[in-house]
């Protein structure tokens, strides 16, 4: 029977995200007696300090050459060639999430015994929490129109995305308004202006690219790729004008006309 962990992620010195975001797994090392089919969930430490990733084990007892070359990834490279030594494991990601529900003061409600440092089995009071909050619906919960389009192979992996992961995942949105903010790029409307303390963090994000110019190589930029905008303008920017979604800037002139 699989067992259930958690690790913990230092985002300081490595850029796991953007290495799950491109490849889908990342090769961990290993340091416990993991078994194919385990379930891990990652935890983020300070400043996130919150679960983010929930992976499958693929693969055990890897080493180096045999290991993906993710060098890119790592913000000091003296830490990645002390890295590539000693057995490592393969961990497919099953979803990643940005949430306040799997924030640390959360977890330690629900059954987690303290702040994770190494590999620790998880509790079934805790399973069952992670289970029933580690979901990434943050947009479709407002906006499920757009979760009924078409998909496309994204990034050479063999599995299927659809055309709006990026605006549905909480990690995307945060690394998108982190770097633009909460106001519309397109009426500059922002909600807590209108709403207050209601509105506060209320966004949606718009990924620019149109999907079919997506090829097998590409890598988001969260800075040039997505915007914020409101749920009205979003749902302008996808819908079609002779079979093609409008621009920003055109979406712009036409708010302006009226």
């Amino acid at each position: 029977m699989p067992t259930n962990w958690i690790i913990s992620a230092n985002p300081e010195m490595y850029d796991h995200s953007s290495s799950f975001e491109h490849h889908s797994y990342i090769d961990w090392r290993q340091k416990a007696n993991f078994k194919p089919d385990d379930v891990v969930f990652i935890y983020t430490t300070r400043p996130i300090s919150s679960i983010q990733y929930k992976c499958i084990v693929t693969k055990i007892d890897l080493a180096y050459p045999n290991l993906r070359d993710d060098k890119e990834y790592w913000r000091n490279l003296d830490e990645y060639y002390k890295s590539i030594n000693g057995k490592f494991m393969r961990l497919n990601l099953v979803e990643q999430v940005y949430r306040p529900h799997l924030s640390l003061e959360v977890l330690l409600q629900n059954g987690l015994n303290g702040s994770p440092q190494g590999p620790v089995k998880i509790n079934s009071q805790l399973f069952e929490y992670l289970e029933a909050n580690f979901s990434d619906n943050l947009q479709y919960e407002i906006f499920p129109e757009l979760i009924s389009q078409s998909s496309t192979d994204f990034e050479g992996v063999k599995r299927q995305v659809t055309v709006n992961k990026y605006e549905r995942s909480s990690i995307a949105r945060k690394k998108c308004v982190d770097h633009h903010g909460y106001n519309c790029s397109v009426c500059d409307i922002n909600f807590v202006n209108i709403y207050g303390e209601l509105g506060k963090d209320f966004i949606h994000v718009h990924h620019l690219i149109p999907i079919h110019l997506v090829g097998k190589g590409y890598k988001v930029d969260y800075k040039k790729d997505l915007i914020p905008v409101c749920p009205n303008c979003h749902a302008m920017l996808h819908r079609k004008i002779g079979g093609i979604e409008p621009t920003i800037g055109e979406l712009r002139k036409l708010l302006n006309r009226t």
